[in-house]
């Protein structure tokens, strides 16, 4: 880590002014472009472990979804489910590859997003806020601001076995 000049400030000033540097470091970085289309979470129940998101995602330059996060939920992972003969089995991947300009679905039938130990019951017709973490091709990092409508439990998608 690069050593910030004091200025003649105390030692505590320097953890302030680091962290205004990194926050204007990860400004410069939000070159990615990504169309978030038809996001929605599925409702929660209390004592539910989990939910999902789901959205289409459209890049404008070859890029990867490597992350999510929301306030709304403990922990928050990339999944993909699929099926292996007559099982259904879901396992968390690391990315989603988003080629330039193909839409990329999040669905109740491939990938998605989990929404671990919710902190509360997610309720239809709330709004949820999710931050994707977008890398492109060369490497550059954005977030991706996405608020998401809560549909019911009985959403017209078939349920997914969470």
């Amino acid at each position: 880590m690069k050593s910030i000049p004091s200025f003649g400030l105390g030692k505590g000033k320097h953890l302030i002014i680091g962290l205004l540097l990194a926050g204007f470091g990860t400004a410069a970085l939000a070159d990615v472009n990504v169309t978030v289309e038809d996001a929605w979470v599925r409702a929660s129940v209390p004592g539910q472990a989990a939910t999902g998101a789901f959205m289409r995602l459209t890049a404008s330059e070859d890029s990867k979804l490597t992350a999510a996060s929301s306030p709304v939920a403990g922990t928050v992972e990339i999944h993909e489910m699929h099926m292996k003969g007559d099982v259904m089995s879901m396992a968390r991947v690391a990315s989603i590859d988003l080629p330039a300009g193909k839409s990329v679905s999040l669905d109740t039938h491939g990938y998605h997003i989990m929404l671990i130990n919710p902190k509360a019951p997610i309720e239809a017709g709330a709004t949820v806020s999710l931050t994707l973490t977008v890398v492109d091709g060369g490497g550059k990092q954005a977030s991706v601001k996405v608020d998401a409508k809560v549909r019911p439990l009985a959403s017209g998608e078939e349920d997914m076995p969470h």
